[in-house]
């Protein structure tokens, strides 16, 4: 019997979500959350934005406010207590994200005395509950809407340069220090794929912290010099995705794939490197005809 990948995604992130309300006020720990869900730490936020519609940090800011709105209509605890337990630093802070949520000042709340409002709409319609939620429906219509095809790839050469920092910057680095190696040697040629790999996720991962890789596919007797180095990409399974636009999209497109498409495809992730390959050159393609093909590991 195929296993059921989409319940499995809902029961594992419904723990989660459940965690969350009960822990308000203790300090978001990434690393406790992907345990939960029984997920690696650098898959587990772009799963959780493609369920759920937003980020971790965006999730638990937007439930924090909605028990403060609770807490200023039915109790009498100071203002500024409710602020700092909400996780704002100010009541100034506070009170405008308050007002840009609910549309009155925390003022105004508290003066209505009685529970008189609904929460704006929520991408996932979670909300604060003060119990726990015992049910939740994803979304199961993403992956017809995506073009996604499975491969099978042999063990790919690689020779690659990494660089560390924010992501654009620094795939800007190691593509310039790959290219000044690589180009003077004839090493791009037809059959030559320009593969990127984002070791970290950028949404949990300090920008100076993040790695990236720039890599081509080289034949064994090319051998590389520092800071170049050869690698192997693990064959196998693959789900691949070709995506249209700046690379500044693809992000959005991962936390798709994740949080939509592989929940519903009965297919699961294995914990190797994802990456892309780089259809066109960037120097003399407009942004949005950029062509990728992400790789997602499969089991």
């Amino acid at each position: 019997m195929k296993l059921d990948t989409h319940n499995d995604y809902a029961a594992r992130m419904l723990r989660v979500l459940n965690h969350m309300q009960r822990h308000l006020d203790a300090p978001l720990n990434i690393e406790r959350l992907a345990s939960i869900a029984h997920f690696s730490t650098s898959h587990f936020h772009r799963v959780f934005k493609g369920m759920l519609g937003e980020t971790i940090m965006d999730h638990v800011r937007r439930i924090r406010l909605e028990r403060a709105y609770i807490e200023l209509v039915r109790t009498d605890v100071p203002v500024t207590d409710i602020a700092f337990d909400a996780g704002y630093e100010s009541l100034e802070a506070f009170s405008r994200s308050f007002r840009k949520t609910f549309g009155l000042s925390p003022s105004q709340c508290r003066e209505q005395q009685h529970w008189s409002r609904r929460f704006p709409a929520a991408p996932s319609a979670v909300h604060y509950c003060g119990g726990e939620i015992v049910e939740i429906l994803f979304d199961e219509t993403g992956a017809a809407h995506m073009n996604v095809r499975i491969e099978n790839l042999p063990d790919l050469r690689i020779l690659k340069v990494r660089q560390t920092g924010p992501y654009m910057e620094s795939a800007t680095r190691a593509w310039g220090m790959l290219c000044a190696w690589a180009g003077p040697k004839g090493l791009f040629g037809p059959q030559t794929m320009s593969i990127g790999i984002s070791h970290d996720d950028p949404q949990v991962t300090r920008p100076e912290d993040i790695r990236y890789d720039a890599a081509i596919t080289a034949p064994p007797e090319v051998a590389p010099e520092a800071p170049i180095e050869a690698d192997t990409l693990p064959g196998g399974k693959y789900a691949v995705i070709t995506h249209q636009g700046p690379y500044e999209k693809l992000e959005d497109a991962y936390a798709q794939i994740m949080g939509q498409w592989l929940p519903a495809s009965n297919h699961e992730y294995r914990d190797t490197p994802w990456f892309e390959v780089y259809r066109n050159d960037p120097a003399n393609t407009p942004p949005e005809q950029l062509i990728t093909d992400i790789h997602i590991p499969l089991k």
